[in-house]
This record gives C-alpha cells, structure tokens and sequence, in this order.
C-alpha cells in the first residue's frame, strides 16, 4: 500500500512539473524527448499502481489463488523494471544538462 501512495505522489509530483515546466511538447527535441520519455514512464507507473491496488483488493476479498507467490511475484518483477528504467531516465534528463 505505501508503494502505491509513493507511485500516486510520484505521478502528482510529475503531473506538477509538467504544468510548471517552462516549455512545450513541441518546442524543441529536447522539450519533445522529454514529454515523451517521462509521460511513457508515467503510463507503466500508472499500469503498475493498477496491478499493485488490483493485488490488495485479491487480497482482502481472500482471492488470490493458493499458490499466491507467482502474481505477487509478476507484479514486483513489473514494478521493479518500472523503477530501473526510472535510475536510467533520471540522470539523462535531469542531472545530464
């Protein structure tokens, strides 16, 4: 649950900055590479929240099935892909100037 809390903040944190960013989709390559790049991380972020909230709600209606390693498993391997693309996408749009 405190992951899915930290992917909204994440997702609001993001929604902010592109409000307040200064520049457009359409003003420059850099401008462009941004919006997308971020905006494609912020769809599997959203993707993951969804698997994470539908993995608590299996869970408190006693769903999951008997062997419930294998979906909490895919879930965590999904969200940790989402978070090492995130180590890489940092440092080249924000330190990387």
């Amino acid at each position: 649950v405190l992951t899915i809390v930290l992917g909204v903040i994440f997702l609001g944190g993001q929604a902010w900055e592109y409000t307040h960013a200064g520049f457009g989709l359409s003003d420059s390559i850099v401008a462009s590479s941004f919006y997308v790049l971020t905006g494609f991380h912020g769809v599997h972020v959203t993707v993951g929240i969804l698997m994470l909230l539908s993995l608590v709600g299996f869970s408190t209606a006693d769903r999951l099935p008997d062997d419930a390693a294998f979906p909490v498993e895919i879930v965590g391997l999904y969200w940790h892909f989402v978070d090492i693309v995130w180590i890489f996408l940092f440092p080249l749009l924000y330190i990387a100037k």
